[in-house]
């Protein structure tokens, strides 16, 4: 498995210079997540990862066709999202306020690599998740993690700014 930094030292300069800025266009629900609770995200091809709730964390569910379900830290959760409603529960909707720069990921990107048409690497959140063509590698303004978005929840959920 290609770890976080690997990804980071590979692929940060070419989302420096040919990355676009993008900001979330659909609203969120989320809740506060109970700690030990495995979360696995799923999207429309299949399973992306898998992470466990720690104390504080925050269960995000995204308002797309697999109504895909990930966790987000607590410093994290309060820079990127304002709460619009409560929705009962413990669930609420909120507004994302963040942006990212993304590039959508070609054949071309995997010719460093040994496997042409995925790559698995360390998420942020240290587990296993995999890179495919057409996929976008999405990074926070800091700069400080790299993490895939499937094409077709991308589509779903973010817009260029």
């Amino acid at each position: 498995m290609i770890t976080q930094q690997e990804m980071l030292n590979h692929f940060l300069p070419i989302l420096e210079t040919k990355g676009i800025l993008y900001r979330k266009k659909t609203l969120i629900k989320a809740r506060k997540a109970t700690p030990g609770t495995l979360i696995f995200t799923k999207t429309n091809d299949g399973d992306e990862t898998k992470n466990t709730a720690k104390p504080g964390d925050w269960l995000v569910e995204n308002q797309t066709s697999s109504s895909e379900q990930y966790l987000v830290a607590p410093n994290v959760f309060d820079t990127k999202y304002e709460m619009i409603q409560s929705l009962g529960n413990g669930w609420s909707s909120f507004q994302p306020k963040g942006k990212v720069t993304a590039i959508q990921i070609t054949k071309e990107d995997f010719k460093a690599f040994e496997n042409q048409y995925t790559i698995q690497f360390e998420a942020p959140w240290k587990e296993l998740t995999v890179l495919r063509i057409d996929d976008y590698l999405v990074t926070p303004p800091e700069k400080d993690e790299i993490y895939r978005i499937a094409k077709k929840e991308f589509g779903e959920t973010y817009e260029k700014c």
